[in-house]
């Protein structure tokens, strides 16, 4: 009787030690899965994660905004003037087309007289510095400006507005594909001139932005040495007094030519005018001392 006792207890014991056991490995199998996919999901100890060192470095770097263009997409519109001493101005001019042609660009508006010159120089922005450079050295180099205004905003919105306009113009062009009766056709075909009027508008200063991002004018101004002297020498108490005479000779000069310009309605109304002014003061004259003579005679004595 105690030995089957003791048998029983010990199986007890045995099935409780293995229930134990199976709780204890599927506890772990739970906890971490050993397939193929997570044994290669599941990181190397001491070995850092790629992904997580590429997503770290690719936070470091300040990324620009979105629809914000980066410092390397800015659009510029780049201008520069040009103020040169020569002793020939017709050679630098001469010179100054053919460096212009060399670079890819053309002439504008020019002024040339014997001794200043003015032109402007239309060239690729890229090529702006060295142009300058080239032209600096056609004569003594005065003044260089160089300016440049950002327009990139500008483009911005001008694309933005243009792809919300085409959109427009088709959802316009579908409508009247759609359209039966006359009215209707009508309506919808002025709404669609005025909405492709406004797209070409659009258009046309895209393409004038960027015209001016893509080419630099420069405002070349050219003086002859001798009149750059006489400039510089024109300061102080002589310079202000040359200055007043010149202003004088210009107003004498000016009030001749109104003068001028005066004498001949002056011959041919103000002769007879005076003439006739003369002529009727000479016939007042003979009755006025006669009136004056008949008041200053004695009266008559009474008649007794």
């Amino acid at each position: 009787m105690h030995k089957r006792v003791r048998w029983v207890a010990a199986a007890g014991i045995v099935l409780a030690l293995a229930g134990c056991s199976a709780n204890d490995s599927g506890g772990e199998s739970a906890a971490m899965p050993m397939s193929a996919d997570t044994k290669q999901a599941a990181p190397k100890e001491g070995v850092p994660n790629k992904e997580a060192t590429d997503s770290k470095a690719g936070s470091d770097k300040a990324p620009a905004p979105a629809g914000q263009p980066g410092i390397t997409d800015r659009k510029l519109v780049r201008t520069a003037s040009l103020e040169l001493t020569a002793p020939n101005v017709a050679d630098v001019i001469s010179q100054v087309r053919v460096i212009t042609q060399g670079a890819a660009g053309y002439t504008g508006q020019e002024s040339t007289q014997e001794k200043r010159a003015s032109v402007n120089v239309i060239v690729p922005s890229e090529r702006l510095d060295g142009v300058l450079d080239q032209l600096g050295k056609l004569g003594k180099q005065v003044r260089r400006e160089v300016t440049a205004t950002d327009v990139t905003e500008q483009m911005v919105d001008v694309e933005s507005r243009l792809a919300t306009q085409r959109a427009s113009v088709e959802r316009i062009r579908a409508l009247l594909a759609r359209a039966t009766s006359v009215s209707e056709i009508a309506s919808v075909e002025s709404e669609l001139t005025s909405r492709e009027a406004e797209l070409e508008s659009l258009q046309k200063r895209r393409e004038s932005l960027a015209g001016s991002v893509a080419m630099s004018t420069i405002s070349l101004q050219v003086k002859a040495e001798t009149v750059a002297a006489s400039e510089e020498s024109r300061s102080g108490f002589l310079g202000g007094l040359a200055g007043g005479w010149d202003a004088f000779l210009t107003f004498g000069g000016g009030l001749l030519t109104a003068i001028g310009a005066m004498a001949p309605f002056l011959l041919v109304f103000g002769v007879p005018v005076a003439a006739l002014v003369w002529w009727l003061r000479k016939r007042r004259r003979p009755a006025e001392p006669a009136m004056a003579t008949a008041s200053d005679l004695p009266s008559a004595p009474p008649l007794d």
